[in-house]
């Protein structure tokens, strides 16, 4: 295998473009025309479902079984659940995230006939001029929110005569931020960093002509944080798939901020045994930054996909975010090192020659060597 250079720029471009890019579930069309735009760049092929999830493809020399690595475009943001009678909109959240980190975010409200407004998201109790200390004790919640709209608008009526309906998306700002010293501050970096990563990798291949042992098929899902990602873009062929998301910077967590973390299970159970440890020893091998993790309160593409019956290998690996969900960061050698491990994986053989078979004997099963009580493993 051969180490590949990452081209940083390319990954950034690419990565504030996105960010730049509104796409909350349900309103990914713009994001996916781009997505595209960049594979047609590096003379990818791929082909679109009917509402937009993209399935790529890096040819090998061989097509079966094939692999797949999968993140996500669409991000977290609100729709507009009333139109209030003061003239502001109550909110619902669309993915989950907490009201907390939506209060005092700009946004925009998407309507009917490409109508779009900006506003504010508030909390009910926001001047201390008016309310004193109740701006502090008022409870977090989506109830205790509303967009001040920037228009005149002062009554329900006002509302419904500019335009805005119940069932209005919401995008929020990710007002993308990268510091002298490497440091990306941004909303939606999950995970969009993600599949910065992804077509980083994937141009370091294009750009050498390495030869891939078998197909590798490179998977952009739309519905990710609504919990139904890769249930319908997989087919029988693949036999392992490595989701790409962000990994968790907060007490008691062991995700590495500099480099990649395996995740060795999340709240839907074990990933792949031989799975993660093939990307545990690459990074071993290669000298990729890494750590191993658990996570409790964390699903992804691969829970989706297992859930919708394929019975596959499934693995996650991490690039870092702290205040996951909320005002994220992330740093550029954490992107670089998940694009290195990324090109290297699709340079890999299928883990086990067997996969290629939805059922086999059990003669050439893997085992997970263990130690029994008599010393036999």
């Amino acid at each position: 295998m051969r180490r590949l250079e990452v081209d940083t720029d390319y990954l950034l471009r690419v990565l504030f473009m996105m960010l730049n890019t509104p796409s909350p579930t349900g309103m990914t069309d713009t994001i996916v025309h781009y997505v595209c735009g960049e594979l047609e760049s590096m003379g990818i092929d791929y082909e679109l479902t009917r509402r937009g999830a993209i399935r790529a493809n890096l040819p090998g020399v061989r097509y079966s079984p094939d692999r797949a690595i999968i993140g996500h475009v669409d991000t977290l943001g609100a729709i507009v659940k009333g139109l209030k009678d003061n003239g502001r909109l109550e909110l619902a959240m669309i993915g989950h995230w907490s009201a907390r980190f939506a209060e005092g975010a700009r946004c925009t409200i998407y309507s009917d006939d490409q109508k779009t407004f900006r506003g504010t998201i508030m909390p009910l109790k926001a001047s201390g001029h008016a309310f004193n200390e109740e701006i502090d004790t008022q409870p977090t919640s989506w109830r205790n929110v509303e967009v001040r709209v920037d228009e005149f608008c002062h009554t329900k009526a006002d509302l419904q005569h500019v335009g805005i309906n119940i069932g209005d998306h919401v995008s929020i700002d990710a007002q993308p931020e990268i510091t002298e010293t490497g440091f990306i501050n941004s909303r939606h970096l999950d995970d969009k960093a993600g599949v910065a990563a992804m077509l980083a990798a994937a141009k370091a291949m294009q750009d050498t002509g390495v030869e891939l042992p078998v197909d590798c098929h490179l998977l952009f899902t739309i519905s990710e944080e609504v919990g139904v990602g890769a249930s319908s873009i997989l087919h029988g062929d693949v036999a392992e798939m490595v989701s790409v998301d962000n990994g968790t910077i907060a007490p008691g967590q062991n995700t590495s901020e500099y480099g990649v973390t395996v995740a060795m299970q999340d709240m839907t159970g074990p990933f792949d045994w031989h799975l993660t440890r093939r990307l545990i020893d690459l990074c071993k091998g290669y000298g990729i930054e890494h750590e191993r993790d658990v996570f409790r309160y964390y699903r992804s593409d691969a829970a989706s996909a297992l859930e919708a019956g394929n019975d596959i290998r499934t693995a996650l690996v991490c690039f870092a975010v702290d205040g996951s969900h909320g005002w994220e960061r992330t740093h550029i050698k954490s992107l670089e090192a998940m694009a290195r491990l990324l090109s290297l994986y699709m340079q890999t053989d299928p883990a086990f020659k067997r996969d290629r078979r939805a059922m086999g004997p059990k003669a050439d099963f893997p085992k997970q060597q263990m130690q029994y009580e008599d010393g036999a493993e």
